[in-house]
């Protein structure tokens, strides 16, 4: 990257600047669009017959015909419910989380599906098909905890923790439950988070040093 490109990602990573705002409202218009995209593939698994598309895209753990999943499980949803309750979490993190870069985005997001989706696919219940945006969406709140720690971005930090304040009563979906909810998957999706934000960390830009070299 370049050093006019480094300046530009921290001036829109700094809080308050018109870049960071720009920024932030174009993140959250492509989070936004995403949401529709979720319904209409909700739409059609049950037109076709609810829960075909789940069982066809799903994780189905220890099983090799279940491991697309790890890919496809994100976009589907046991239900209007579920996506009622996935949607509004998704944009607000995923806002966040986008506003730090596109490319750190589609990497992170990558990294997040691959290490709540394998995770789940070694450890969970064999006889279980995991779907849903919750492992995703765990996964962006450790990426901006974990960024604010490793760039020194109090907003990134202080962003997921508003964010964990407004849904703490589902942090404890992370711990080990007998409720049908993919516990292995909310966890290991905050530890994918965590794993992108130090993998994909901002360098700070530091300004290019003057040749003072005097000729005579």
């Amino acid at each position: 990257m370049s050093y006019g490109a480094e300046a530009r990602a921290e001036a829109e990573a700094k809080f308050g600047t018109d870049a960071f705002y720009a920024s932030l409202g174009r993140a959250f218009v492509t989070m936004c669009a995403v949401i529709p995209v979720l319904f209409l593939i909700e739409a059609i698994d049950i037109g076709i017959g609810a829960g075909q598309l789940d069982v066809a895209g799903g994780i189905i753990p220890h099983r090799i015909d279940g491991l697309d999943g790890v890919l496809f499980s994100p976009f589907l949803h046991a239900g209007w419910d579920h996506l009622y309750g996935n949607a509004v979490p998704l944009i607000l993190v995923g806002t966040f989380a986008l506003a730090g870069g596109v490319r750190r985005f589609i990497w992170s997001t990558f990294v997040i599906m691959l290490v709540s989706g394998l995770g789940v696919w070694f450890v969970g219940d064999p006889n279980s098909v995991v779907v849903g945006a919750s492992g995703v969406i765990f996964g962006y709140l450790g990426l901006l905890v974990t960024r604010g720690l490793v760039e020194r971005s109090w907003w990134n930090f202080g962003v997921a923790a508003f964010i964990g304040l407004l849904y703490w009563y589902q942090l404890y979906n992370i711990l080990p439950t007998d409720q049908p909810v993919s516990w292995q998957g909310h966890l290991l999706g905050l530890l994918g988070g965590v794993i992108a934000a130090i993998l994909f960390r901002r360098k700070r830009v530091r300004p290019a040093k003057l040749d003072t070299t005097l000729n005579f």
